[in-house]
């Protein structure tokens, strides 16, 4: 980690905090520039530049300024439009369970600074249906056929102006999916645990830092996360810790062998960031499972946000993702080469829609699949030999943190 990462951390933990980072005059424009683009890496860009606004050095001071309005607004938009879609679904008697983006943003200083790009809601399957319903009654936009939304596990929709983003779950993680689709064990009877919250059903405490624990872990095995879902985590963790069952976060983290890499989380937050092991009344047991924070935090910062960084990082997690099925010992990044040129067409199905209708349209997928990558080749980092190089690093990544063996 260089000194520009360490700074711009060091001003996360301010804006995590509701204060402004003294101490930084001394960046030059250029360094300026380069937390600000790590920022925008992490969605962060409203909160580092708020706690970043006394700055003298800040490069297109006014288009960033501009910037960050423009957001901020639209994120202001976004959560009322929302909460008058939720109070359509629950006066007519539904009850679906908000998770992530609403929840987590009212935990900052100034909720509207942390960003989110859509609204996930889990409805029970007696429920499903209804929500269903009145949200295409409201006119939102699926993006899929009547007859698609029996078999997903996930309904997406969009209004009009394309501000709102909503997904729509039947649950929390596809059951279909070797890499995690046993993560729903967890939740089993979690509506029945639901609580009500500032207007909003959500998962209670235990449950939702066990689903945010495993959240992060469904994109650590895929191309990686961000600095922004250790902020969730573990300002979550403050906040409840004290109606959090941490025996059954333990325990739910040892049965999917993930202690090593929730407690190197939590380390990683106490270190860098605001987590307060005795504020969240977590366990000295639990922490004492951490490994060296070092590679994971190094990782997520060059990961960004859902590690949607580059299309290297993307391409690479057919390796990481073939190495969590096989979960097999010596697997090299070569052995994964054929995963990364070749993804099976459910690994595809989200970004070419055809294959839906046919797994035999998958030779397509793959030939357009290669155009589109020659063309992003060269820019960014995107090479396929970048994208095996970091498959096999992220390979390691997963056996140094027990998530593979």
């Amino acid at each position: 980690m260089d000194k520009i990462d360490l700074i711009f951390l060091n001003i996360l933990k301010s804006a995590l905090k509701g204060e402004k980072r003294t101490g930084c005059d001394f960046l030059t424009e250029e360094e300026w520039a380069r937390i600000f683009e790590t920022a925008e890496k992490h969605s962060l860009l409203p909160l580092i530049y708020n706690a970043s606004y006394a700055r003298r050095k800040i490069r297109d001071s006014r288009a960033i300024r501009n910037r960050v309005r423009k957001l901020v607004t639209l994120q202001t938009v976004k959560t009322n439009k929302f909460l008058r879609l939720y109070k359509k679904l629950t006066d007519a008697g539904c009850t679906p369970i908000v998770v992530k983006g609403l929840v987590l943003r009212r935990l900052y200083p100034n909720p509207d600074l942390r960003m989110s790009s859509d609204e996930d809601i889990l409805a029970e399957r007696r429920q499903f249906d209804d929500c269903l319903q009145i949200m295409s009654d409201l006119r939102l936009n699926c993006n899929m056929t009547e007859r698609d939304t029996k078999t997903v596990h996930e309904v997406s929709f969009k209004s009009d102006d394309g501000i709102l983003y909503i997904e729509l779950h039947k649950s929390l993680f596809p059951p279909d999916s070797a890499a995690y689709g046993n993560m729903n064990d967890l939740f089993i009877g979690a509506a029945d645990r639901a609580i009500m919250s500032d207007g909003v059903y959500t998962l209670c405490p235990t449950d939702h830092i066990i689903y945010l624990i495993c959240h992060a872990l469904k994109h650590f095995i895929h191309s990686g996360f961000g600095i922004r879902q250790v902020c969730d985590i573990t300002m979550f963790a403050n906040e409840y810790g004290n109606e959090i069952d941490w025996q059954r976060v333990f325990d739910s983290c040892q049965s999917i062998s993930r202690r090593t890499f929730a407690a190197t989380i939590f380390a990683i937050g106490e270190k860098h960031l605001t987590f307060d092991r005795e504020r969240a009344k977590i366990p000295d047991y639990f922490c004492a499972r951490a490994a060296d924070e070092t590679d994971l935090l190094a990782d997520l910062l060059s990961a960004g946000v859902f590690g949607g960084a580059t299309e290297s990082r993307k391409h690479s997690a057919n390796m990481t993702l073939d190495a969590i099925s096989q979960n097999s010992k010596g697997k090299t990044a070569a052995k994964s080469l054929k995963s990364t040129l070749f993804p099976s067409a459910d690994s595809l199905k989200k970004r070419y829609r055809y294959l839906k209708k046919s797994s035999l349209l998958l030779p397509i997928a793959w030939v357009q699949r290669f155009f589109t990558y020659i063309k992003n080749s060269g820019s960014n980092g995107n090479t396929r030999a970048e994208a095996v190089k970091l498959g096999g690093e992220r390979i390691s990544l997963l056996r140094e943190y027990n998530i593979i063996k």
